[in-house]
């Protein structure tokens, strides 16, 4: 279980305090190993179809191929005797796949009736009634952005976060400070884990589920995150995603 202290999400369990620390350390430690070796496997691997994204992406819309946007991740800190998880900023690295300078204003208002379950507003905002709670209809994405975000290509160049540390592979997706500054509070407790490029809710419902089931999938997550547990989301990542499932 976690609680707030001085602002900072602070881990208990009944297990004796030094053995949960042990414990988590051990846990944390091979997590990061296994990061660090399986996105640096996976850029090498993956490096002629990045090349070949980014050409795509440059014929249709010259310009950057890569987009950069802040994202609200967390750090886990260690006080000596207790761990807890600092809110912290950085860099996200993807594909780009809307035209250049695009205005967020229309995101923005997608997410707030997105977390707010208003329904009649994101029907005007889409156009038309959607199943998927993602904004499906934006007139920003370039004509192959489309295709880049079914199959989650756009995501690929994230591996740099996770080897920079920013990012694991699995773990919430990281929020936008936009999407965190409408947060209801028991929202916020999905910032107590490092965010990733999969995680459960990816691999269980993507986005076919309202905003509270899929925050209640990130915290189901951090309660049960264990090796096999991440090993288990690592697997099903490649089939969901050429499934399509739930992709838009």
């Amino acid at each position: 279980m976690s609680k707030e202290i001085e602002g900072k999400t602070v881990f208990e369990s009944e297990m004796p305090a030094m053995q949960v620390v042990e414990k988590r350390r051990v846990y944390y430690f091979v997590k990061r190993v296994l990061d660090i070796v399986i996105a640096a496997v996976l850029l090498i691997l993956l490096s002629p179809l990045m090349a070949l994204v980014a050409l795509l992406i440059f014929v249709y819309s010259p310009g950057p191929v890569f987009f950069m946007q802040e994202r609200v991740g967390a750090r886990r800190q260690f006080n000596g005797k207790n761990f807890f998880w600092k809110k912290v900023h950085f860099r996200c690295v993807k594909f780009r796949t809307m035209k250049l300078n695009a205005n967020s204003e229309l995101h923005q208002a997608y997410i707030k009736a997105l977390i707010e379950n208003d329904e009649d507003t994101m029907t005007a905002i889409q156009g038309a009634p959607t199943q998927p709670r993602k904004l499906v209809n934006d007139p920003r994405i370039i004509h192959p952005g489309h295709f880049l975000r079914k199959l989650s290509l756009d995501e690929l160049p994230q591996l740099w976060n996770v080897l920079c540390g920013d990012m694991s592979l699995v773990g919430p997706r990281p929020a936008i400070p936009y999407e965190v500054g409408m947060y209801k509070p028991w929202h916020l407790r999905r910032l107590e884990a490092q965010p990733g490029i999969t995680g459960l809710q990816q691999v269980t419902a993507r986005c076919t589920v309202d905003f509270d089931q899929q925050i209640k999938l990130d915290l189901e997550y951090i309660e049960k995150q264990s090796l096999w547990l991440d090993l288990k989301i690592i697997f099903k990542t490649p089939l969901v995603v050429l499934l399509a499932k739930g992709a838009y």
